[in-house]
């Protein structure tokens, strides 16, 4: 390695030598001799070193451009990643106006604020306390439904128990009111702990699967009708007087981020059709996209009909053209006309025996020609 470094020093030096000697040679020359040296030496040794300065800035431009391109490319992907969750974001805080509205009063907005200890996933820190008219036990919502409880109040922030504590207890009903319980924490190891559990059901009562399960209003902490989730089936217990339910909660709190909290004059005021009227909204939400559907559908047969007029007219004035009589062309739209089959007439047996039942009495006449009947 070191005598090829040395070689390559060497070889650049006798370079530099003889294109000084050169220099100088082409300086003394005289004028009619030192044009045409001068033209070689660019034709020879100055073209090539424009070509290959050419060749660099072209390479250091795409270079350039592949650079530009890969962190377009990245702005892009990034902000693509960021749409959805945009996206969502902006749907929770529609829907969480659209909670207010259907309240009208006696709310309070927070931003609920988690922690990452074992014993967070039972609560949540809300960004509202007893200045803003928080108390304790007041009833914490979503959109979606019940989140939990207020069981800690601060004069600035204050804490909520969730539905995965538990000691956490409400009085529930199915939506239809045919059957009463109380739900809790679902208390098992594994996926099975995110969801809720409703006992103390009757058991000559029965609840079927999907139905819906609300806030009954009775202890006098939960108003009537905010939705808990819905039945998933019945489980086995111990207990052999009533029956046990499995519920998918309506809410999961590790998603929520921002909550409203019910005032105590709200919650004894009740909030009665506040979520049935979000559903009765979804519900008119959808029949307005099915009858859009139904417009775009009949404006694409209106489409594909002229389409097929315009089709079959042009080719009515080709067959015209083309010397074809008129009468031979039929319209597409006009059924050629059907010859009804012959029926001969005397195939038909006309019956001539008289209709009436009553038989006549013979009638004889005289030599004199008078009737006599016997």
């Amino acid at each position: 390695m070191a005598r090829l470094g040395h070689s390559n020093n060497r070889l650049d030096g006798t370079v530099l030598i003889v294109c000084t000697v050169l220099s100088l040679i082409a300086l003394v020359l005289p004028t009619q001799v030192r044009g045409p040296i001068a033209s070689g030496v660019r034709r020879s040794v100055l073209a090539p070193m424009l070509s290959l300065q050419k060749r660099a800035e072209e390479s250091r431009r795409a270079l350039s451009s592949h650079d530009a391109v890969v962190n377009q490319r990245d702005s892009v992907s990034i902000q693509a990643m960021a749409v959805p969750a945009l996206a969502a974001e902006n749907t929770r805080l529609r829907d969480l106006l659209g909670l207010g509205s259907r309240l009208k009063w006696g709310f309070i907005p927070a931003e609920a604020l988690h922690g990452r200890g074992a014993q967070d996933e039972f609560g949540v820190t809300l960004s509202a306390g007893s200045r803003a008219g928080v108390a304790k036990l007041s009833p914490v919502v979503a959109p979606e439904g019940l989140v939990g409880v207020v069981d800690n109040v601060d004069p600035s922030i204050s804490h909520a128990m969730v539905w995965t504590h538990p000691d956490f207890r409400v009085s529930a009903m199915s939506e239809d009111a045919s059957a009463f319980g109380i739900v809790q924490a679902h208390l098992e190891a594994g996926p099975g702990r995110y969801l809720l559990e409703m006992r103390g059901v009757p058991f000559r009562t029965s609840i079927r699967r999907g139905t819906m399960i609300v806030s009954s209003g009775l202890g006098g902490v939960y108003p009537r009708g905010i939705p808990i989730g819905r039945v998933l089936g019945e489980t086995k217990t111990a207990e052999s007087w009533a029956r046990t339910y499995l519920i998918r909660p309506a809410v999961f709190p590790a998603d929520v981020y921002a909550v409203m909290i019910l005032s105590p004059d709200r919650a004894s005021a009740g909030v009665d059709n506040v979520w049935a009227v979000g559903t009765i909204a979804d519900s008119s939400v959808r029949k307005i996209v099915v009858a859009g559907d139904s417009l775009a559908r009949s404006a694409a047969l209106a489409e594909a009909n002229a389409r097929q007029a315009a089709q079959d007219s042009a080719t009515r004035d080709s067959l015209r053209r083309a010397g074809v009589p008129e009468q031979s062309i039929v319209p597409p739209d006009v059924p050629a006309p059907t010859r009804r089959p012959i029926t001969r007439r005397d195939s038909v047996r006309i019956d001539t025996t008289r209709r009436d039942s009553v038989k006549r009495p013979a009638v004889r006449r005289d030599s004199a020609g008078v009737p006599h009947t016997p």
